[in-house]
């Protein structure tokens, strides 16, 4: 029988993370069976995902309808669905969680959406949301926004565990390391203990080359110089993993440097870098062809069902993220000589990034208010109605 390659990542140092919950994948015990034949380590969440989840879905109905009966409100209806599904999820990986002694077996739920520019906003909410989950090992996600990087810190230095999400470019990532690290020095100024916070920065990959295989077909369709064509299409589909392997370095620098060296030895974590968005979007590479890519010690790869299938199926697992390091750097290069901005498109996909969370979960809302509506209409109708 041949090795699954998803369990020779965790042999490689590299974590599988699921990016995907439902509430049928704890209740009919297919998140176990991934634990014990994947070696998968987390789970993680967003509010396109439980969207999906819950308006797709009757295993909420029961809950729903117990919920819309007290008169909670859609906002309070989801949080309190999303709560208990992310509660038994962590409640799944938590043998991952001791085995690991606290390194591994995470879930994370999001702040609202909502909240992407607020910075106190945030810090209330992921405060009001670590206390309601009361489990070790869940983070909460905060996005990488300017007003993000505040909460971020704030939040480290009170011990609850982030995950930094919407993470695109080395700027936003440097910022990402140095509110972790400071928000541990803080903690430790106040004589807190270190050696139990978690937290990954969430390095965002294939939505890159989505925005940048577009900006550079349009280029190549107004230019009549076979020579500059070529230039242009030899950057297609590589700027995204160079982006990536770029913070894997820094990483290294910070977390192996003095700095450091200090928190750790109190006991303190790295902050793992999280590849996300490892999804293959374009059909011309390889479904399995970011994760390959960025293989790597100290790391986690969250995979979403159908490329996690695939790698499970016919994934290569070697360490990969220093494969070619020189041209990573020369490719980045060229991208500024042919007069594309990386920040500009970093940028740009981090604006796209935080909509693409608000809209569904105001779809989300508003599905869930018009079943409130029908089943309190269902209520008094048949006399059931509660105060």
């Amino acid at each position: 029988m041949n090795a699954n390659p998803l369990v020779e990542l965790n042999a490689l140092g590299q974590s599988v993370w699921f990016d995907n919950i439902e509430r049928k994948l704890i209740t009919q015990g297919e998140l176990k069976r991934m634990i014990e034949e994947d070696a998968l380590g987390g789970v993680t969440s967003n509010p396109a995902i439980f969207e999906k989840a819950i308006s797709g879905s009757d295993d909420y109905t029961d809950q729903l309808r117990e919920l819309a009966e007290q008169n909670k409100t859609a906002i309070e209806i989801y949080e309190s669905l999303a709560v208990r599904d992310i509660q038994m999820a962590a409640d799944t990986l938590a043998p991952v969680y001791e085995k690991t002694q606290g390194a591994d077996g995470f879930v994370s739920l999001e702040c609202s959406p909502l909240l992407a520019r607020d910075t106190q906003g945030t810090i209330e909410e992921a405060r009001r949301l670590w206390r309601w989950l009361d489990r070790p090992n869940v983070m909460i996600k905060i996005p990488g926004t300017a007003e993000g990087m505040p909460a971020i810190e704030q939040c480290i230095s009170e011990g609850i565990n982030i995950n930094i999400t919407l993470l695109f470019s080395l700027a936003s990532y440097d910022a990402t390391i140095e509110a972790y690290v400071r928000g541990l020095e803080r903690r430790d100024a106040e004589g807190k203990a270190v050696d139990r916070i978690a937290s990954v920065a969430s390095f965002f990959v294939s939505r890159i080359d989505t925005a940048m295989d577009k900006k550079l077909e349009d280029m190549i369709s107004q230019s009549k110089d076979e020579e500059e064509r070529a230039r242009l299409g030899s950057l297609a589909g590589r700027i995204a993993i160079a982006n990536a392997r770029m913070a894997y370095q820094r990483f290294k620098e910070v977390f192996h440097g003095p700095r450091f060296r200090a928190l750790e030895e109190k006991g303190a974590r790295v902050q793992r870098p999280l590849w996300a968005s490892t999804s293959t979007k374009n059909p011309a590479y390889r479904d399995v062809y970011y994760v390959e890519s960025l293989i790597a010690p100290q790391t986690v790869d969250t995979i979403p069902p159908q490329t996690l299938a695939a790698f499970r199926d016919h994934g290569q697992a070697r360490i990969s993220i220093e494969d070619d390091l020189d041209e990573d750097r020369a490719l980045l290069k060229r991208l500024e000589q042919v007069g594309i901005s990386l920040a500009e498109v970093t940028e740009q996909v981090l604006d796209d990034g935080v909509r693409l969370f608000v809209e569904p979960f105001e779809k989300l809302l508003t599905a869930i208010e018009a079943r409130r509506a029908e089943i309190l209409a269902r209520s008094v109708s048949t006399g059931t109605a509660t105060d």
